[in-house]
């Protein structure tokens, strides 16, 4: 009767332990996108018990009314929460920092082939088929001299086309120029600001040929040398030479 007596006095109490543990779970979600949130660690101060939730934002730890669980994560406040029953909860950090939306930012700026293409587009009549028409053109009778080639190169309308189409492509050579060799890009290499870096650029503006043809080592290295043949002579303002006027018009000036 007495062993009996013993082995209640010690099941009860450990059933009353086992009882009193309980499992409490919950999901984690940032406050302000509502996103579930992961990596978070959940520590039971009452029980100095502590684990981390999952990927899906979800925990669960040992806990019972009373208890107080502390969320933390790097990035996010720490959060406090006691728990009043077993119930699962939900728990909102807010982030330590603005989160900003996001921005797509485009580059609306076209590149010399691009502005070429488009300026081609906008005049068709002058880059279009009869552009590039052989003066001979060839048939089931044999040879012969085509008439829309002998019209395009003859005509006035034909000439002004082509000058127009000179134009464009002395335009398109400039700008291919000014699109490597550029403020940002020459200022960076050079050091160079303000009306030092425009002396400079004006008086070693490279040619269309250098900017197709060389690779970004060479042309890296031809500023270079450009720009200690500049420091060393950059004593010497650079503008265009004077105009001169001959005497002998300067007495037909005086005439009139």
């Amino acid at each position: 009767m007495k062993l009996w007596t013993l082995l209640i006095c010690f099941v009860l109490p450990a059933a009353n332990v086992f009882a009193q543990q309980k499992t409490v779970d919950g999901v984690v979600f940032d406050k302000d996108s509502k996103d579930r949130i992961a990596k978070v660690n959940v520590q039971n101060i009452t029980t100095g018990k502590s684990i981390y939730n999952t990927f899906k934002g979800e925990f669960k730890i040992e806990a019972q009314p009373g208890d107080v669980l502390v969320f933390t994560k790097s990035d996010h406040h720490p959060d406090t929460l006691k728990i009043q029953g077993g119930e699962s909860l939900a728990v909102y950090m807010k982030r330590t920092a603005i989160q900003l939306k996001e921005v797509i930012v485009r580059d609306t700026l076209l590149n010399p082939q691009k502005r070429l293409a488009a300026t081609k587009n906008d005049y068709t009549k002058i880059f279009g088929p009869l552009n590039n028409k052989d003066l001979l053109s060839f048939g089931p009778g044999g040879a012969g001299l085509s008439i829309d080639a002998i019209y395009n190169a003859l005509s006035r309308s034909g000439r002004n086309a082509a000058k127009l189409r000179e134009t464009i492509e002395k335009d398109y050579q400039q700008s291919v120029i000014d699109y490597r060799f550029n403020r940002t890009y020459v200022g960076a290499i050079t050091n160079l600001k303000d009306q030092q870096l425009t002396d400079f650029m004006l008086r070693y503006r490279p040619g269309y040929y250098l900017v197709k043809t060389a690779s970004d080592y060479e042309f890296i290295a031809s500023i270079k040398t450009n720009l200690n043949r500049f420091l060393k002579y950059k004593k010497r303002p650079y503008s265009l030479t004077p105009l001169v006027t001959p005497e002998d018009s300067k007495k037909d000036l005086g005439k009139d």
